[in-house]
């Protein structure tokens, strides 16, 4: 067996070299986390709708208005964007 006075034998050397790595990993993935939690999208319009763009729901209420589509079909129509038709009929949507 060897006796190692001055230094550190090859476990010593991996396992700083590991911890190292995991300090480096914890602190970067802490510091997305903390701006993520902190950037929520203050101010900023819904992702679903691209700027300057309608919602479907905007559109769909653009028809009804201008007398394109009666009540029923409107409703039927915002069921299914919002996801509740799909689930009473048993068939999705086609696009």
């Amino acid at each position: 067996m060897m006796y190692y006075p001055h230094g550190m034998n090859g476990w010593g050397w991996f396992a700083m070299s590991l911890g190292t790595v995991l300090f480096w990993a914890v602190l970067i993935a802490a510091g997305v986390l903390l701006f993520r939690a902190l950037d929520r999208g203050h101010g900023r319009p819904p992702r679903t709708a691209a700027p300057g763009r309608p919602t479907p729901e905007q559109l769909l209420a653009e028809l009804f208005a201008r007398g394109e589509i009666d009540e029923d079909e409107y409703r039927r129509r915002l069921e299914v964007l919002r996801g509740d038709g799909a689930q009473r009929t048993g068939h999705m949507p086609t696009p």
